[in-house]
């Protein structure tokens, strides 16, 4: 290799925009969940006045992380983070909303504390949660960070722009891809291998609804996809396994793949 190849990547190494590493983002995300649901650490508190420092300093690590971002040095980040820990009450309610959408909902799950410990599924929307709060507040950068990063962990792939009401239940989960611009009502459940995707990534429609709308108490079983930015599932309705859908269904429907198994029995020789 000759010195103009070291040259340009020494350029690039100069130009690129200051952000701290995925690591530091990601643990204090981890933070401030395990704050949240102590069922995921060990940390003891003498009295709440621990806790609400705790959360001060959490706030302040989010101010830091901001100001370290060239992509917000133009941004009021104390009033950013500010902003984000007042709306934690809320967070915490949804939340909680998840978990009791998921402990009801799965016979295999024994308790609470089982589904906040163990479910991948709500590792990824704990994740989500956090980085579509910090996307309202028009955060640039870190959202997809910890939406990625969870995504690495758990093979459960959701934009943090996507709209996901209360009650969101994913079961088993990997293999999920939730878009862009998806929106998902109340008391929705997926199972694994559900595509919610847009119908065209061409880069013209960056800023336009590509991706499915699904209304409340729908459940979508897995390996179905659903693509397209027109398309509606209407609540209460069933998409069954393997299903690949293009244009909206009605509410109360049940939509199903069908397929034509054979099973012959052999013969003994």
């Amino acid at each position: 290799m000759d010195d103009q190849f070291y040259r340009e990547i020494y350029n690039k190494h100069q130009l690129v925009d200051a952000v701290p590493s995925n690591k530091e983002i990601t643990a204090w995300a981890l933070q401030v969940i395990r704050l949240l649901f102590p069922e995921q650490s060990k940390q003891d508190y003498i009295d709440f006045k621990q806790v609400k420092n705790e959360f001060i300093r959490l706030e302040n690590e989010l101010a830091y992380i901001l100001n370290a971002t060239r992509a917000c040095r133009d941004c009021n980040n104390e009033l950013l983070a500010k902003l984000f820990f007042e709306e934690m009450p809320d967070l915490f309610r949804v939340l909680n909303s998840d978990i009791q959408a998921i402990f009801n909902g799965d016979p295999a799950a024994r308790s609470e504390f089982e589904v906040i410990r163990t479910y991948p599924g709500f590792f990824a929307i704990s994740f989500y949660r956090l980085a579509h709060s910090l996307y309202k507040h028009e955060v640039p950068l870190l959202p997809r960070i910890l939406t990625e990063w969870a995504h690495s962990k758990t093979g459960i792939d959701i934009h943090p722009a996507a709209q996901i009401d209360e009650y969101f239940y994913i079961d088993h989960g990997t293999g999920i891809v939730i878009g862009e611009s998806c929106i998902i009502g109340k008391h929705v459940k997926l199972y694994q291998g559900v595509t919610l995707g847009a119908l065209s990534v061409e880069k013209s429609m960056a800023y336009s609804k590509r991706h499915p709308t699904v209304e409340d108490n729908v459940v979508i079983y897995a390996g179905a996809t659903i693509l397209g930015g027109e398309t509606v599932i209407g609540h209460d309705s069933i998409i069954g396994g393997n299903v690949w859908l293009t244009k909206s269904v009605p509410a109360h429907s049940t939509v199903y793949h069908k397929s034509e198994i054979s099973v012959f029995k052999k013969k003994k020789v």
